[in-house]
């Protein structure tokens, strides 16, 4: 379980982040329109209550119903688009933070390297050297999947692992200790999967799709509770809106 320092730094990322939604739905949002929208679909709802025996009006009311969802959603479309990215990018980032925690001294871990489809395996034999890092195992090659694995050993301190390729070397990171720490899953050489783990420069074209280590799964603590980082930002987002909304005039 992460620190009480992950929890904390995270409750305050998620206020922070709930504060910014609501500016953005401020700034973006047709309050006047949103609220006639929700006043039409109560309106329609209790429609089908006052004319249950008239099946013309019900008919009606089920029409309008649609209708103002739609246009609901429409006018909420806007302040949604604004955050999307923004919001993709910072839970990428929380996850490299709160999703996974270094490694102990000591405590072991699976480096694995996912080669391109036209690499054959049984041809090519792949060697990793470690720097602050033991290397425990020879490669266990996968052919099928185009990957060889390694099972390392943590030390003291961070180290590396090298990947020994037919024109050169690529390497990869790997973390040990403790406290709030930023860490690399994997190292890419794609730029689309560099969004999703730009913690390292990307590895260079040379046969090799990614470096990754299996770092443990890591949970927030909560009241001793054990939960899942992305629930308690989650919550604590929510929490936040709902209780600020009325301070940004936001409708939602």
């Amino acid at each position: 379980m992460l620190s009480a320092a992950h929890t904390w730094s995270l409750t305050a990322i998620a206020i922070a982040s709930g504060f910014g939604m609501l500016w953005v739905f401020a700034r973006f949002s047709d309050g006047e329109r949103i609220r006639l929208a929700q006043h039409k679909i109560r309106a329609n709802l209790y429609a089908f209550r006052l004319f249950a025996d008239e099946p013309t009006l019900i008919f009606r009311a089920q029409k309008q119903l649609l209708l103002w969802n739609a246009r609901y959603l429409r006018w909420m479309l806007a302040p949604s688009l604004v955050m999307a990215v923004p919001v993709f990018i910072l839970l990428m980032q929380l996850e490299a933070i709160y999703g996974s925690r270094p490694l102990a001294a000591g405590e072991s871990a699976i480096v694995t390297a996912q080669f391109d489809a036209g690499t054959d395996l049984h041809s090519l034999t792949p060697s990793l050297i470690g720097h602050g890092i033991v290397v425990e195992t020879p490669a266990v090659r996968i052919p099928d999947q185009h990957q060889a694995c390694w099972r390392v050993r943590a030390e003291s301190t961070s180290g590396s692992v090298w990947l020994r390729l037919p024109d050169g070397f690529a390497s990869k990171t790997v973390q040990t200790g403790s406290g709030v720490r930023y860490i690399s899953m994997r190292r890419v050489a794609s730029l689309f999967d560099w969004l999703h783990y730009p913690a390292e420069a990307r590895l260079p074209k040379a046969g090799i799709r990614w470096i990754g280590v299996s770092y443990p799964y890591a949970a927030i603590d909560v009241f001793g509770w054990r939960v899942h980082w992305l629930v308690w930002f989650c919550a604590v987002n929510l929490l936040t809106m709902l209780a600020f909304r009325k301070r940004f005039d936001v409708t939602s």
